[in-house]
């Protein structure tokens, strides 16, 4: 029985028993195969008293829809408890749910299943294999109440067999029929050879026999019974009982085990409702040591061929791990394996490498796809073509100043700072290229080292140049001779080792880490795997960048406070208000980059917009210092050449007392009307000049 459940594949199962020896026993063997086995469990073990009271079956049946998955019931019941059982599934509407399973007790009886068809059908039971003795039926059919006498109960198998009634004593009062004695068993009645009469024979059998054997031992060479055998000990006998073997009535061995048990052979039977509304009982199988069943030959009352569902719980789906219930190992939760946990076995759940993530089904893990910043990506587009624009113009601007190079816009520009600070302009576009390639070594080495560079070239020139101005008017201040330095070639010098402080930072940075791609899985490990992704980039970390940038942040700074200094200084004279200017509008620019590009550390598209952010900054950096410190000289070179001659020499004091007096009407401003002032100014002018003639001295390379 344990055989049939586990290979209709029922794990939650309950049992019913009728009280007594024969009920309480079987369930009880039942029990401890299933513990023994594993992979049964039992749901609840019913039993049925010998007296039930009014209602009793029908508490049962409610007891058994308490655990309504264990459909499947395991009976080892009279035929009686049997027919009853049915009759309260069929009174609470529970035809078609219960799977019976009966023991031998139930095997191919018609009684039990009498006007109880529908409850019953698809219902499995077992019968000890049989074979009819046909000298038994001979023997049966040629019985009369003349020829057996002995047996004292057969006048009452006549009546109950012929319906009739035999005399004035006779065990049917009320039966119309009187036995005439000379009705035939099988002639005048049904017959059908009882199923155990092969196992009472072949029980007498071995009784003989193991007497037989016996006599022989005990009793050697005397006929009928010796001393020995005057008080047969049981214990005694029962060794020869288990040591029979014969063949028995049906030509089957009959032998015992170590238990004393006869060797299991059974017909497995399923009644079945066929299609012309007939119920039988229809042999699918039998259990010889072990089960042989025919699956296609069974029938359930849904019609539908595949096996009804007895579990606890149904199994997991992929992905999904068994969370089993404490004391019932047939009963559990499906928890779904979530994140990046894929199913390990059924009952554990593991945690993908880091550089992977679950399959679809969450049964195994896989290779996080890899991705970078694709040139087709609007967030690689709108970059490239500012820089692309950029590099245009610049180039413009630069071929305007070659071929215009002695024209005196382009000299009192200071001809080499602007191609110093116009090559760290075209440097801020290029970057934007090497920021977008997919990261290489080569491409790596290019960030590290132009990264910054391009920055430190245009404020590396700019605060020169802001630095001489601002040291210009303050030695004019105190005295009429020029400061040191301020020729072009010790401008190039001042410029030149502000940058190779940045180089000198870029090449020990090379020495302590060198430049080489990683793949980051933590940049993109979304909460969904699905949408994981590992980033391809070059090694250079939030800190690494910010010291790369940071050299020329401040140089930005730094000449943002000359600016700022020399922002009283007559535009006649000199760059510095246009330099102001473009200083104020960058740092706006970069205050503007910080929040954003910190502020999306966390981001799914850090990468796309960091990387976005920083190169459009650079360009628009660029762009401020090209637009507002050469586009008017371009425009007046191309389009104005007549304003492009030069202009009249003045004296380093001229230049200085012109500054000083601008100075002062600044400070008077505010004490006194305008026309005052200028007029006190002037008067003041008038009574400093000199008198006597002054050698000029020529500052075209130093002021416009």
């Amino acid at each position: 029985m344990l055989d049939i459940v586990t290979a209709m594949g029922w794990n939650y199962v309950s049992t019913l028993a009728s009280e007594g020896n024969y009920g309480e026993s079987g369930v009880e063997a039942f029990v401890q195969i299933s513990r023994e086995s594993g992979g049964v469990c039992i749901a609840q073990s019913l039993k049925i008293p010998r007296e039930p009271k009014p209602g009793e079956f029908d508490k049962l049946i409610l007891r058994l829809l308490e655990t309504s998955n264990a459909r499947a019931v395991i009976m080892f019941a009279n035929e009686d408890d049997i027919r009853r059982i049915l009759d309260a599934a069929k009174r609470n509407n529970q035809t078609g749910h219960f799977l019976w399973v009966g023991s031998d007790s139930w095997g191919s009886k018609i009684s039990p299943v009498v006007q109880q068809e529908k409850v019953a059908e698809g219902a499995i039971t077992i019968l000890p294999k049989r074979a009819s003795v046909d000298a038994f039926d001979r023997y049966f059919r040629s019985r009369s109440l003349s020829n057996n006498r002995r047996n004292v109960w057969f006048a009452e198998f006549w009546e109950e067999n012929f319906a009739c009634k035999l005399g004035m004593h006779g065990k049917r009062p009320g039966s119309p029929k009187k036995c005439t004695g000379l009705e035939k068993v099988g002639r005048d009645s049904t017959y059908e050879q009882e199923g155990k009469v092969q196992f009472v024979m072949d029980a007498v059998y071995a009784m003989a026999h193991a007497l037989h054997r016996m006599h022989r031992e005990l009793c050697s060479g005397n006929t009928g019974l010796c001393p020995r055998m005057h008080n047969i000990d049981g214990k005694e006998l029962l060794t020869f009982i288990r040591a029979v073997n014969f063949n028995g009535s049906a030509g089957t061995p009959v032998t015992f085990n170590e238990n004393g048990d006869a060797p299991g052979r059974y017909d497995i039977f399923q009644y079945q409702i066929n299609k012309r509304s007939t119920a039988e009982y229809k042999v699918i199988g039998h259990w010889t040591d072990q089960l042989h069943l025919n699956m296609d030959a069974m029938q359930w009352t849904s019609g539908d061929p595949s096996v009804p569902a007895s579990v606890c719980s149904l199994p997991c789906k992929m992905g999904e791990r068994k969370k089993v219930v404490k004391g019932v190992p047939c009963c559990w939760h499906c928890e779904r394996c979530e994140g990046y946990h894929f199913q390990a076995s059924e009952l554990i759940c593991e945690l993908c490498p880091y550089e992977q993530r679950p399959d679809q089904n969450h049964t195994g893990c896989q290779p996080i796809p890899i991705i970078k910043l694709e040139w087709h990506s609007p967030w690689a587009v709108v970059p490239v073509f500012i820089s692309v624009l950029g590099i245009l113009v610049t180039t413009f601007v630069i071929v305007t100043f070659v071929r215009y190079h002695d024209t005196p816009i382009v000299r009192a520009s200071g001809r080499e700072m602007s191609y110093v600070l116009l090559t760290g302009i075209f440097l801020c576009y290029a970057i934007t290229f090497p920021m977008i390639a997919a990261p290489d070594v080569a491409v790596c080495s290019i960030r590290r080292i132009f990264l910054g560079l391009g920055m430190c070239f245009s404020y590396a020139a700019l605060l020169t140049k802001t630095n001489r101005i601002h040291r210009i008017f303050e030695q004019g201040k105190k005295a009429v001779t020029a400061p040191r330095f301020i020729s072009p070639a010790s401008q190039l010098v001042i410029t030149f080792s502000l940058i190779s402080v940045q180089l000198l930072g870029v090449f020990v940075w090379f020495a302590t880490d060198p430049p080489h791609m990683v793949v980051d899985y933590g940049e993109q490990r979304t909460q969904d795997p699905e949408n994981a992704r590992g980033v391809l980039k070059c090694d250079i970390s939030d800190l690494s960048l910010i010291c790369s940038l940071g050299y020329s942040i401040l140089l930005m700074v730094t000449c943002t406070v000359y600016a700022i200094k020399t922002r009283g200084v007559p535009e006649t004279f000199n760059e510095a208000k246009p330099i102001g200017f473009t200083m104020y509008t960058t740092c706006i620019i970069w205050l503007a980059f910080i929040p954003i590009f910190f502020g999306t550390a966390q981001s799914a598209e850090r990468m796309y917009i960091q990387t976005a952010t920083l190169t459009i900054s650079l360009s628009l950096s660029a762009s401020v210092s090209l637009g507002m410190l050469y586009m008017p000289k371009v425009y007046i070179i191309i389009f104005h050449p007549e304003q492009n001659v030069p202009k009249r020499k003045r004296t380093f004091k001229a230049i200085v007392t012109v500054a000083t007096m601008t100075s002062k009407l600044s400070q008077l401003a505010s004490e006194r009307p305008n026309g005052e002032v200028k007029t006190e100014i002037c008067e003041g002018m008038d009574a400093s000049m000199p008198s006597t003639k002054t050698k000029y001295v020529s500052y075209t390379n130093h002021a416009i």
